[in-house]
């Protein structure tokens, strides 16, 4: 499940470099062309709002154990859409003041640009400090979880040498058993034999009794 997660999330990084990309030009573009940029824009952001249901329900069939950091995920990339969304209306209003500036001349364009190009710098300098925090949260909570990991293992191996131990203790009192019963049955046939021994002893007492007192008649 977690394998699913994952390629919607590259699919999404990719998607949101492109509009990343294209955002940025949209302020430098005029015309038809400016108009088919937006409209490519618009249609990759519904692209990825669907990459996010997908991820969203994905993050829902995972177990709770391990849920936590895939929704830490979902929200570092539930801002981005956000902010990609906020940078593409900011785009296109520059889109119309370009138009106006061109009307009103050259030195409104120039500053026009220069302005759009300052946001422009500013803004990938926000997306990347948003992404450096997001890869340190995934980080900070992958280390916990590796030390939750690590003290289950722990645990396991313990309750593992208690159960050797067990066994090995189970198997020193089966040898004693062993050894009791192996004594009490040499035992028993020792006595069987005495008995064996006296019942042949007594039975010929017996008939030598009889035969000397019948002779002596």
């Amino acid at each position: 499940m977690s394998s699913d997660f994952e390629s919607y999330e590259q699919d999404f990084a990719v998607l949101t470099a492109e509009i990343t990309g294209r955002i940025g030009k949209v302020p430098k573009l005029v015309g038809d062309e400016k108009k088919q940029m937006v409209a490519n824009v618009e249609k990759q952001l519904e692209e990825a709002r669907e990459l996010l249901e997908q991820m969203e329900l994905e993050v829902r069939e995972i177990p709770p154990q391990s849920r936590g950091m895939y929704s830490s995920r979902m929200r570092s990339y539930k801002q981005e859409m956000g902010k990609l969304e906020a940078d593409f209306k900011r785009s296109r209003i520059a889109y119309s003041d370009e138009v106006r500036n061109e009307l009103l001349g050259d030195d409104g364009n120039s500053s026009e640009n220069q302005r759009a190009h300052l946001l422009d710098n500013t803004e990938r300098l926000e997306r990347s400090s948003r992404r450096l925090e997001a890869g340190y949260q995934i980080a900070v909570e992958t280390e916990q979880i590796g030390q939750e990991m690590l003290e289950n293992l722990s645990h396991d191996r313990e309750k593992i040498q208690r159960a050797r131990e067990r066994l090995r203790e189970t198997d020193a009192n089966l040898g004693k058993s062993s050894r009791i019963l192996t004594g009490m049955l040499r035992r028993i046939i020792q006595n069987r034999i005495l008995i064996v021994v006296l019942a042949v002893i007594i039975i010929f007492t017996t008939m030598m009794a009889i035969y000397f007192s019948v002779r002596g008649r």
